[in-house]
């Protein structure tokens, strides 16, 4: 069995920028903020490192308090910011979903810098929600790799045992995906629909690198599926 863990933005969809329209309207309206400094990037990190670095750029604290604060009020703003900004599902994507779902020789889940309400809020958007069983979110996590490693448990807890390193993709955009793949031993996927080039992808060394996901026969293939 492969266990295939895909990331969101950028890999998955592209929210049209909802997602930091609401972070930001969150500084806004828990804490008053009316300028909002650009500066905090957003891309291939997670919630919690984006809003640390939100706060502190806005001369707000970033303890637990303040944190959740932030949080609650950023999912309470993003699907009234997600039906404003539209966004899309990235090519390819469904159809290779739609493929792959149901599979016997494969698991679906997810890898993702979002915390789970905000991913489960941004795929039922878009209706992609009901592939991903399981998943590994980045509620009380700030790193990327952690959440990878984090993965490891949810994997055996879905599939119901260990599943060999070498066995595990992590699907992403950014260099940051690549990376993670790396930290627990798993193989990699590069997609260039988020904001990172084809050349910049390829740098990574991932496994597979593709402009986007309309013909993915070969990965079906590695996975098994003719």
């Amino acid at each position: 069995m492969h266990v295939l863990l895909f990331d969101i933005d950028g890999t998955l969809i592209r929210s049209g920028g909802a997602g930091k329209a609401a972070m930001e309207e969150a500084l806004r309206s828990e804490f008053g903020i009316a300028e909002i400094r650009d500066g905090v990037p957003f891309s291939g990190r997670t919630d919690p490192s984006i809003g640390v670095d939100l706060l502190k750029l806005h001369g707000v604290e970033p303890e637990d308090a303040n944190m959740h604060r932030l949080s609650s009020a950023y999912l309470g703003h993003l699907p009234g910011m997600l039906n404003r900004y539209g966004g899309i599902v990235l090519p390819g994507v469904r159809a290779m979903l739609d493929r792959l779902h149901g599979q016997k020789l494969v698991a679906l889940g997810l890898l993702t810098g979002n915390v789970l309400e905000g991913a489960r809020r941004k795929l039922t958007h878009f209706d992609l929600w009901h592939y991903f069983p399981f998943g590994a979110f980045a509620d009380g996590i700030h790193e990327r790799d952690d959440i990878a490693r984090a993965s490891i448990a949810e994997i055996k807890r879905h599939v119901g045992r260990e599943v060999p390193a070498e066995n595990i993709w992590v699907i992403g955009d950014t260099p940051f995906d690549v990376k993670c793949a790396r930290a627990i031993g798993a193989k990699a996927v590069a997609v260039a629909t988020g904001w990172h080039s084809l050349e910049e992808l390829q740098g990574t060394k991932a496994d597979y690198v593709f402009e986007d996901f309309r013909d993915v026969s070969a990965l079906l293939r590695e996975w098994g599926i003719g």
